[in-house]
């Protein structure tokens, strides 16, 4: 009898040809490819944590939804983040959650993550490029552009 275990797969839906991805290169347009696959009818009531996942040329290879929890907080399994970055083959992402509360800036809990992230990224040669904190209203806080990464 052989041996049977199985395959693990990442995915990607919709299709889309790589030559009609969209490049970010600052934070207003990341802010502005995440703010527009967002789900608004639960930005006011749940915090979700997304990462964009990005190659060599900061094109977007696709938005991973990491977690989803309560009104004031959600929980990000770095195994978890890390396995969606890596078996995507990713070469940098972005970091993304919501604050239903609308207040832009992070949270101690918000800067720990960051940090603890970005260290493990350079183990990989991976490039954490951002972190953005969004108010159900689009309005947004960067890491990058307050000089916190």
């Amino acid at each position: 009898m052989k041996t049977q275990v199985n395959e693990i797969k990442i995915s990607y839906y919709g299709g889309i040809k790589s030559k009609n991805w969209v490049k970010v290169s600052t934070s207003a347009q990341a802010a502005e490819v995440l703010f527009e696959h967002w789900d608004k009818s639960t930005m006011q009531l749940q915090e979700t944590f997304k990462i964009v996942l990005l190659n060599n040329s900061n094109k977007v290879k696709g938005i991973c939804q990491i977690s989803q929890g309560g009104i004031v907080g959600t929980l990000v399994d770095m195994r978890i983040l890390f396995a969606t970055v890596l078996k995507s083959l990713s070469v940098g992402f972005i970091l993304a959650h919501n604050h239903p509360s609308g207040k832009l800036e992070p949270s101690e809990a918000d800067i720990k993550l960051t940090s603890r992230i970005k260290k493990a990224a350079s183990v990989f040669d991976i490039r954490l490029l951002d972190h953005l904190i969004f108010a159900p209203d689009g309005d947004y806080y960067s890491f990058a552009d307050s000089g916190r990464l």
